[in-house]
C-alpha cells in the first residue's frame, strides 16, 4: 500500500546540478516495444553500481467490477507466493542474500514492483519478475493464505488504526459519484471471501500480461546486454486480448457534500477537503500543483505560517493533487485536490473548514507575489531534484508516465510546465475550481469510548 502523504512525488531529472534551469532538465531513456507488446524503458546512469528493475501493470482498483473489489490489492500479495521456478518465499530470498531490496504496492489505476540490486545482479531481476508473470502460481493454498493476510492487513494498518479507514473508504465514496473510484482501495471482506481461483485466474491473464506492463531499467548496466537479456526473460511471454477499459465519467453535480463519520481510534478530530480538479496536463493543473506548494511546501508555507503556527488551529495539514493515493505524476482523470487536517479539539469542524477555504479565497482574490512564488520555486525545484537521486524514483517515473500517456519524456516536460506557472495562472485556478461551493468535506470525531458490558 501507498503510505498517506501529502508530498509531492519529484518530477524531473536528479543528475543535473539544482542550479541548471528547468528547461535544461533531461532524464536520457530508450524506449521500445517486444513482440508480445511488453513496452520498455532503458535509463542508463554509471554513476552508482546499482540497478532498479520496475514493472507496472496497467491495473488498479479503480478496474475491478462489483462483487470484485480488492482484486488489485490481494493480487499484489499473490504475486510474491511462488511461481512455476520460485518456491514461496523465495523472491524476498533471491533478493535480500544478494544485498538487494524489493516491494509492490497497488494504486487506483495501476500496481507495480521492483527491485533494486547490484548492477551484476541484473540477470537475476529480469528472472525473478519474468518467471511469476509467465507462471504465477495460482491455488487454492496460495489464495486462501493471501485471502488471510489481506484481511489481517485491513485489520492492522486500517480498521485498528485512527484516520485510515475513514480515508480509505469513506472518503471516494463521499466525493466521487461513479463506481470505478467511489469504492474502497483494499476492497470488502465479502468481495475477498467469494474470490474463487478461476476468479483469480481470469483476473491474472486479463491483466499481468506482457501486453498491460511496462519494464523499466534504470542505472548501472549497458543497453545492448540489457536488451538482450530483455528479450531472453520476457520475450516469448505470449500476449493476452487487450482489457477493457471501464468508463470513469463523474456525474455532474452542482455543490459540494459533507459527511461526518465516528472513529473509535482517533484521540483528536480531523477533516477531509477536497475539490474537483483539472484535467491532467492542462496549464491549470500546472498552476493547482504550483499553488499546492504555496500551501504546504516547507516551515514556511502559507498553511504552516497561518493556520499551525499562526491561528494554532491545526496539528497537522497535508495536500496535494488525487490525495491520498495518487500526486502530481500519477494523478489520472478524474480526479481532485484533497488536504487531510489534524485539529485542535476547541475548534469546532466548521472553523476549520473555514479556515482552510479562507486560505483559497485569499488566493483567488489577491493572488501569490512574484517573492514568494520564486521562493516556493527553489524550494520545491531543490525536493524535486534531490528526491530523483536513487535510480528507483527515475525508473518509477518513467514507468508511469509510459503507462498513463505513452510519453516517458512527459517527466521532463511537466517540470518545465510545472516552473513555468505564474503567478496569474495560480490566482485563475483558485478562483475557477477552488470554491467554497465546489469542495467535499469529510468530518473524522472520535467516538465515545465504549461502555463494557455490565458497567454503570
Amino acid at each position: 500500500m501507498r503510505k498517506l502523504t501529502g508530498i509531492l512525488i519529484a518530477l524531473s531529472a536528479a543528475t543535473l546540478a539544482v542550479a541548471a534551469p528547468p528547461s535544461d532538465l533531461h532524464i536520457p531513456f530508450d524506449k521500445y516495444k517486444l513482440q508480445n507488446g511488453m513496452r520498455v524503458v532503458l535509463a542508463r546512469d554509471t554513476a552508482v553500481p546499482v540497478i532498479a528493475l520496475y514493472v507496472i501493470y496497467d491495473v488498479g482498483a479503480r478496474s475491478e467490477e462489483k462483487g470484485r473489489t480488492g482484486f488489485a490489492h490481494l493480487f499484489e500479495h499473490m504475486m510474491f507466493e511462488g511461481s512455476a521456478n520460485i518456491k514461496k518465499g523465495e523472491h524476498f530470498k533471491y533478493v535480500e542474500s544478494n544485498g538487494g531490496e524489493m516491494n509492490g504496492s497497488t494504486h487506483p489505476d495501476y500496481t507495480d514492483f521492483f527491485e533494486t540490486m547490484p548492477s551484476n545482479k541484473l540477470s537475476l531481476a529480469l528472472w525473478l519478475e519474468s518467471d511469476r508473470m509467465r507462471s504465477l502460481a495460482i491455488t487454492p493454498e496460495n489464495l486462501k493464505n493471501q485471502q488471510e493476510a489481506v484481511k489481517q492487513e485491513k485489520r492492522r494498518s486500517f480498521d485498528s488504526q485512527p484516520y485510515n479507514t475513514a480515508i480509505i473508504d469513506s472518503w471516494p465514496a463521499l466525493t466521487y459519484g461513479n463506481f470505478q473510484s467511489s469504492h474502497s482501495l483494499i476492497g470488502s471482506y465479502e468481495d475477498l471471501e467469494a474470490a474463487s481461483v478461476d476468479d483469480v485466474l481470469k483476473f491474472f491473464r486479463t491483466y499481468y500480461a506482457p501486453n498491460n506492463a511496462v519494464l523499466v531499467i534504470a542505472g548501472d548496466f549497458e543497453n545492448a546486454e540489457a536488451k538482450k537479456m530483455v528479450e531472453q526473460y520476457f520475450g516469448n511471454i505470449p500476449s493476452q486480448p487487450q482489457p477493457k477499459r471501464p468508463d470513469m465519467t463523474e456525474p455532474v453535480r452542482a455543490e459540494g457534500k459533507t459527511a461526518t463519520v465516528m472513529d473509535q481510534h482517533a484521540q483528536v478530530p480531523a477533516i477531509v477537503i477536497g475539490w474537483p480538479a483539472p484535467t491532467r496536463h492542462s496549464p491549470e493543473f500546472y498552476a493547482l500543483g504550483m499553488l499546492d506548494a504555496v500551501l504546504t511546501s516547507g516551515q514556511s508555507s502559507r498553511v504552516q505560517l497561518d493556520l499551525v503556527k499562526g491561528k494554532q488551529s491545526l496539528l497537522q495539514f497535508e495536500a496535494n493533487p488525487g490525495w491520498p493515493f495518487e500526486s502530481l505524476n500519477d494523478f489520472k482523470d478524474p480526479g481532485e485536490y484533497a488536504a487531510f487536517a489534524l485539529y485542535k479539539p476547541n475548534y469546532k469542524p466548521q472553523q476549520i473548514v473555514d479556515q482552510i477555504q479562507e486560505e483559497m479565497d485569499r488566493i483567488a482574490k489577491q493572488g501569490v507575489d512574484e517573492m514568494e512564488l520564486e521562493r516556493v520555486k527553489a524550494v520545491l525545484r531543490f525536493q524535486k531534484i534531490t528526491g530523483l537521486q536513487s535510480s528507483l524514483a527515475r525508473a518509477k517515473l518513467l514507468g508511469q508516465y509510459e503507462l498513463l500517456d505513452g510519453k516517458p519524456e512527459m517527466v521532463d516536460q511537466d517540470f518545465t510546465s510545472l516552473f513555468a506557472v505564474t503567478s496569474a495562472q495560480i490566482q485563475a485556478v483558485a478562483k475557477k475550481y477552488l470554491t467554497a461551493a465546489r469542495h467535499d468535506v469529510l468530518i473524522i470525531q472520535p467516538a465515545p469510548p465504549q461502555r463494557k458490558e455490565g458497567a454503570k
